[in-house]
């Protein structure tokens, strides 16, 4: 047990420790930016960053994985906010951690495997182009000083690394710019302007909704798909992880602390989050390899806001905007637009369908869903081909060789393809480069097999594997098969 214990906190304490200190400091842009994007004050996505981080710390499935306020869950949260008000924003951050935490004991997990890739890039080309658009509405009857300051904020951030990575260049550029905009005495909205940053305590609270069915019925919709890219976002990190760390990790588990971090957020405060893929990565690569590294994250970002609330409510919203900016481009996966030429072209149609849904509707589960349903349908028209081949007739005998899969969807076209009439005596039909997958394939074999045999032609069957052995023999279709 103290050996477990050891290598799950404290195997790793000097690099955990830095490493949770740097997602910390990298937290604050945006959490402050994705409360802004809700309708919320900037208190609320602190609160969930601060509370997700540490509860995951400790019954997430995933060790070293960030998880927080995140752009996709905000996006999602705008219009129940915008309709409802902030308490039915905590009811259904509430409504949602049980879900997850339902779906992680139904051990859903393993689901994520059936997302194709195609999905994924639309997933994460839709995110960033949504996040990029929410930022629009600054920058009406803005002054030049706001576009100015948003691409001094692009500049420090993509350049500052090639000097230094002692501090995290996005926290370097809100430092740099909200101290220009003070000194320059800018009359630009500030992070106070949409809500102050205080120093206290998040406090346990039951949201002040009325208990019925009506107001069930108003939060489930947001609930679902709150629960839905959470889990989605969270398990695509926590694979990113895996791979970069080469070690494994329980997704089940994973999907229930979901779920209770988030019963939790929104009983103190919070809104609904899941795992960054980003600031996962910043942990991965700064040397967070365990639980103790995203303790210190979320417990190193209370410290900041208990200690620096005054400075954080001056910092210029052209600082944040520039920073939301850096995080739709970072999320955009560009390479999918430079090589889709490259990728098959139902692939291609895939990805960009989920991304038109996702835009059209303004929520992302909604556009991975549609991207796995349309997946589902081009890998069954793939699977719903077949065909035969035909070697010369020789004594008597004829062999159709049987390519490709024999299920339910290929069985009326299987029966069809054979001149049962003009062939010789004896047929032999071959399965080696084929499967029988379902009752109603054998069905088709033995309705060809009745045909010839109705004829006085004698049917063999060769090639098949094990496995099509097995369910032709189970369901009783033995007579010169199997051979």
């Amino acid at each position: 047990m103290l050996t477990k214990l050891k290598k799950s906190w404290f195997s790793n304490v000097r690099g955990d420790i830095l490493a949770g200190i740097t997602v910390a400091l990298a937290l604050i842009p945006e959490s402050i930016s994705f409360s802004l994007m809700v309708g919320v004050g900037p208190m609320v996505g602190l609160y969930t960053s601060f509370c997700i981080a540490v509860i995951i710390s400790i019954v997430g499935g995933r060790p070293g994985m960030i998880s927080a306020a995140t752009g996709a869950m905000a996006l999602l949260m705008v219009s129940l906010v915008k309709d409802h008000g902030i308490e039915y924003l905590f009811a259904a951050t509430i409504l949602a951690g049980i879900l997850q935490y339902v779906m992680g004991v139904l051990k859903l997990g393993q689901l994520i495997s059936f997302v194709p890739q195609s999905v994924m890039l639309g997933f994460v080309n839709a995110l960033g182009i949504l996040i990029f658009t929410t930022q629009l509405v600054h920058f009406v009857g803005a002054s030049w000083i706001m576009y100015a300051l948003v691409a001094l904020t692009l500049v420090i951030i993509y350049t500052l690394p090639k000097f230094t990575t002692i501090i995290p260049s996005p926290l370097a550029a809100i430092i740099i710019v909200s101290l220009i905009a003070v000194a320059i005495g800018a009359d630009l909205k500030t992070v106070g302007d949409r809500g102050l940053v205080e120093s206290t305590l998040p406090l346990f609270h039951i949201p002040d909704v009325l208990f019925s069915f009506k107001t069930l019925w108003i939060i489930l919709p947001y609930s679902f798909s709150l629960s839905i890219v959470g889990i989605l976002e969270s398990l695509l990190t926590a694979s990113v992880l895996d791979e970069m760390t080469d070690t494994s990790s329980n997704k089940n588990k994973e999907v229930r602390g979901q779920g209770i971090a988030n019963i939790a957020t929104g009983f103190f405060g919070g809104m609904a989050g899941c795992a960054l893929i980003g600031q996962s990565v910043i942990n991965a690569k700064s040397g967070g390899r365990t639980r103790l590294s995203t303790l210190v994250a979320g417990a190193f970002l209370f410290f900041l806001i208990m200690a620096l609330s005054d400075v954080v409510n001056k910092i210029p919203m052209a600082a944040l905007v520039g920073v939301m900016i850096m995080v739709s481009i970072s999320t955009f996966d560009w390479k999918s637009v430079f090589q889709i030429h490259k990728v098959p072209r139902t692939d291609a149609v895939i990805m960009i369908v989920t991304v038109i849904i996702v835009l059209i509707t303004h929520d992302l589960s909604k556009g991975v869903f549609a991207g796995v349903v349309l997946s589902a349908f081009v890998f069954v028209g793939k699977m719903a081909k077949i065909r035969v081949s035909t070697a010369a007739a020789k004594s008597n005998t004829r062999t159709y060789k049987v390519t490709g899969q024999l299920f339910f969807g290929t069985t009326s076209r299987f029966v069809s393809l054979f001149d049962y009439h003009h062939d010789p005596e004896r047929i032999t039909l071959d399965f080696s480069s084929s499967h029988v997958w379902d009752q109603s394939a054998v069905t088709a074999i033995a309705k060809v097999k009745s045909k010839y045999e109705q004829l006085n032609k004698q049917v063999s069957f060769i090639g098949l594997n094990e496995e099509s052995k097995l369910i032709i023999r189970n369901l009783g279709l033995t007579s010169s098969s199997g051979h």
